[in-house]
């Protein structure tokens, strides 16, 4: 079953009267065929129509979906001999951040990314994929990892932001999330980044001072979130579709900016409707963009990396 989004009600009432001819045609002698093929081109006609158009707060909310991919997903469908990896060797295992050895096509490299949850249990368990400082602290320690054993890493953003509460204050947020950026600028081996479906504030940036950013095409990458722009600027969060429009969050207006290097293609309606074409095209980009960094030494890579963030609004 998919989950509709507001904007989506047209689609889901084509697709809910396709069901019910379908069970319809099942207990019956009646031939709809015809009618049901006609229905499910108009459906998929609008689908398509709808997604080629949609606005940046929109997108938003197709980048919140809860069916899109999390991080177990892609390590299950991109990665092979996966090895997790726990704990920040000071305070605790922080599970908004995951990570580990693994092995993507023929290349051994170091994987690491936010888990939001696939459920109410898990989404607690995993904070909703807003981590605290021992979260970001146990992805410096992976980075560290991957660069004394020359192994490329790769991150996979999707937090909303890093953890606001009291404890991570109280942890060194901040500090964490400073430092954790500076270890992705600091590698000697190659780093790709790519925001899979909401990138947030310093929460997403501490692991994604990559040399290559990538975006999944209905994903959305901002130093704050729509609502919280809007309550700053407006006083209600009720303008969040006109932050969303004013701070250029979608792929297609960053790539124009600089700010990331590539858009990966989404399956039609959105990487929560077909995630198995979605994984593998997200990995296919992954490994080609780290093939382009094979010839570069650690000095070419930190530089490449400076370079790339320095230019960016220059």
């Amino acid at each position: 079953m998919v989950s509709f989004l507001e904007f989506e009600k047209p689609i889901a009432e084509l697709e809910a009267r396709i069901v019910e001819l379908r069970a319809t045609a099942s207990v019956g002698d009646i031939n709809i065929d015809g009618e049901i093929g006609t229905l499910e081109q108009r459906a998929a006609k609008l689908l398509a129509d709808t997604y080629a158009k949609l606005t940046p707060w929109q997108k938003t909310q197709v980048a919140r979906h809860p069916d899109r991919p999390h991080f177990k997903d892609y390590v299950a469908g991109m990665f092979d001999n996966f090895m997790p990896l726990a704990g920040d060797r000071a305070f605790a295992d922080d599970q908004a951040i995951l990570g580990g050895f693994a092995t993507l096509g023929e290349r051994k490299l170091m994987v690491i990314g936010h888990e939001k949850g696939d459920d109410t249990a898990s989404r607690v368990r995993h904070n909703f994929g807003m981590a605290k400082p021992e979260g970001y602290r146990k992805a410096i320690r992976l980075m560290e990892l991957a660069d004394r054993f020359g192994l490329p890493v790769v991150t996979l953003v999707d937090t909303s932001g890093a953890f606001p509460g009291v404890q991570a204050e109280e942890r060194g947020q901040a500090e964490a999330i400073a430092r954790s950026t500076e270890a992705c600028l600091k590698l000697g081996v190659p780093m790709v980044a790519a925001v899979v479906g909401e990138g947030g504030s310093g929460g997403a940036i501490a692991l994604a001072a990559a040399n290559r950013v990538l975006m999944f095409e209905h994903a959305v990458y901002s130093v704050i979130s729509p609502e919280g722009c809007a309550s700053i600027l407006w006083r209600t969060a009720d303008k969040a579709s006109d932050a969303a429009t004013a701070m250029q969050v979608t792929a297609q207006h960053l790539k124009g900016l600089g700010v990331i290097d590539r858009i990966v293609p989404e399956p039609v309606g959105g990487a929560h409707r077909e995630p198995v074409q979605a994984i593998a095209s997200l990995g296919a980009a992954i490994e080609a963009e780290l093939g382009s960094l094979d010839a570069m030494d650690a000095d070419a890579l930190r530089t490449d990396r400076a370079d790339k963030f320095l230019a960016i609004g220059a």
